[in-house]
Parts: structure tokens; C-alpha cells; sequence
């Protein structure tokens, strides 16, 4: 009898739930909003995910039991209580065998060669992830300042937009950034800088401000190129920290993953080159082998599920076809 896998990659926004065989063959797939326990709490989250998964069940007549394994990358998994309710809500659903961790884990997966390495996801906010060829998994940050997660679109935007009220008011040096910012709030004195500021704060921390931080630094402009060193270096702190808490010892290179949508859309490569800079101060003699994950993060989801079976999802045709799958569904 056929048996099937479930992969889930559970964001603040949306969630993306997969069905494939245990061959890597896809099946059927649901995109829905966020499951995460944070906006939704606890309680919640569990009936969504079941609902969605007895939908994916109930459509392809299918019963719960002929799941054999499920792998849930989740937003908001960050200390181990959280992490502990989701492992209720999974013995509750009653899978065979599952996984269940933060939403980092996935990048791993999903982009690097042998399903281990360092995934720094930097979108919104930011965090680590590493799995070691032991499986051995680390999250460093994610919960905010007080794990220095200063890096994330929202913290570029802030920055930015600091280091031109400084310009003005606080001995800063000039920047190319201010007519952006000036046009973005729809004001042409610096006088009014503050009130701006004090009024139309969504837009400091807005994509369009992160936007014009990256374009400055693409003309060298020395505040922008400072707010994305600062973000660099904090970047890199994190996970070179994920990479000395694990074990990669017998390894000759050490495979990041660089995920979310301040890494894979950025409108220059400073920050990236100012974060390869510091990775290879703060892990000297290390050999890095970086990749931006253009593929979707929803396929470490399956490849984690598939490897529950037995399986090695990185030997033979399996890998790829799991990702050209996913990619189709989710363009």
C-alpha cells in the first residue's frame, strides 16, 4: 500500500502544507495563513493544522494512518516550553513518526547539499539555524534586542532612517538617503523631520525603507554602508555562534544558507559582503560555502518528512524532484 508524507512550512503570514508519497512524488498541496501559536495561540494552531491536514487526506481519500511521517518547520518555535506544546499537539494528531522545530531548520534542508550546514534567515526580523552532520540541531536569536537579533528588514529600516534624522540634528555625516526618505514621507524641511517621524513610524520600519538603505549602500554612501555593517556584523555573530555550539569538525567545508527576504531580494550585495567579511573573522580557517535559497523553504519541509522513513532524501532523483514540484506549486 501506498504511504504518504506531510511537510509543513508554518510562517507568520502564511502556511504552506505539502502532501507527496514517500517516493518524493507530490500529491497535493494547500496554501493557507498563518498557523503560528503567537497570532493564533496554542489551541488554535492545533485545529488548523489538523483541519488542513484531514483536508489534504479527505481529497486524495486517504486516512490519517497511511501518513506515515510528517515534518513541521514552524515560526515561533524559539525556547524549549514552545517547543514542548507543539510535541503535545503532534502526539495528539497522531503521527507515527514526526518532526517539529523552528522554521530555520528548513533552509538547511532545503538548500544545502547534505541536508546539514547553517541556515541565517534575515527578513523581517532574523534568526539561525544549524543541524551538524550528527543532527544535532542549534537556533541561535530570534526572540528580539535581547538576543541582538539587530538585523532584520524592520531593524535596517529603523536604522536608516535614524542615521538621517542624525544628518540633520545629531552631527551625523550627509547621506544620499534623505531625498528618498524626504519623498517617502511626503515632506521637504527638516524641520519636520520629527513630527514626520513621530507620525508616520509604519514607514520606518516598511520595505520601502529597507529598500532605500540597500540602494544608498549600492552608491557607497557611508550611513547606509554603516547600517548595514551593523546588521552584518550582528548577522554574522549569530551564526558563527551556531557553528561553534555544534560539532562540523570532520568537515572540510561548512555549507550557509541565507534565507528570507532581506537576502534574497537585497538591491546590492554589500551586506552580504560585509557578512561573508565578518564570518570569516569570527570562524578563521574555516572554509564557507555560501547559498542564497532561492528555492522554496516548504521543500526541506518534505525532503525532513521523506528522511523520517528510512530514506535519503540527497541520494538519487528524489532531491530534485521534490523541489521542481514545489517550485510549481509555488511560484
Amino acid at each position: 500500500m501506498k504511504k504518504y508524507v506531510i511537510g509543513v512550512d508554518g510562517g507568520n503570514t502564511k502556511t504552506d502544507y505539502f502532501l507527496f508519497d514517500t517516493a518524493g512524488n507530490f500529491v497535493d498541496y494547500i496554501k493557507d495563513g498563518t498557523c503560528s501559536h503567537e497570532h493564533v495561540g496554542y489551541e488554535n494552531a492545533e485545529k488548523i493544522l489538523n483541519a488542513r491536514i484531514d483536508e489534504l487526506a479527505a481529497r486524495n481519500n486517504i486516512k490519517r494512518p497511511d501518513i506515515e511521517t510528517g515534518a513541521f518547520g514552524l515560526a515561533g518555535i524559539d525556547i524549549k516550553p514552545q517547543l514542548r506544546e507543539f510535541i503535545g499537539i503532534m502526539d495528539r494528531m497522531g503521527f507515527k513518526k514526526y518532526a517539529v522545530d523552528n522554521d530555520s531548520f528548513l533552509g538547511i534542508i532545503a538548500g544545502t547539499s547534505k541536508g546539514f550546514g547553517i541556515c541565517s534567515i534575515n527578513g523581517t526580523g532574523t534568526v539561525a539555524g544549524g543541524i551538524d552532520p550528527r543532527g544535532n540541531r542549534r537556533q541561535t536569536g530570534g526572540i528580539g534586542a535581547l538576543t541582538s537579533d539587530d538585523a532584520g528588514g524592520g531593524y535596517i529600516a529603523q536604522l536608516g532612517a535614524r542615521l538621517v534624522y542624525d544628518s540633520f540634528f545629531r552631527c551625523g555625516d550627509p547621506t544620499v538617503m534623505a531625498a528618498p526618505v524626504f519623498k517617502m514621507l511626503k515632506i521637504t524641511d527638516p524641520e519636520d523631520l520629527m513630527q514626520a517621524f513621530s507620525e508616520q513610524q509604519d514607514k520606518l520600519y516598511s520595505t520601502e525603507m529597507t529598500r532605500i538603505v540597500f540602494k544608498a549602500a549600492h552608491k557607497k554612501d557611508g550611513p547606509a554602508l554603516e547600517a548595514l555593517g551593523a546588521a552584518a556584523k550582528q548577522l554574522a555573530k549569530t551564526s558563527a555562534g551556531c557553528v561553534k555550539s555544534l560539532d562540523f569538525g570532520g568537515e572540510a567545508e561548512i555549507e550557509v544558507v541565507l534565507a528570507g527576504s532581506v537576502w534574497v531580494k537585497a538591491d546590492s550585495p554589500a551586506l552580504f559582503e560585509l557578512y561573508k567579511k565578518y564570518m570569516s573573522e569570527l570562524l578563521p580557517g574555516k572554509i564557507l560555502k555560501y547559498n542564497i535559497l532561492h528555492v522554496p523553504p516548504a521543500t526541506g519541509a518534505v525532503l525532513w518528512a521523506i528522511s523520517l522513513t528510512g530514506a535519503d532524501p540527497f541520494q538519487g532523483p528524489v532531491r530534485q524532484k521534490v523541489i521542481k514540484s514545489v517550485e510549481e506549486r509555488l511560484k
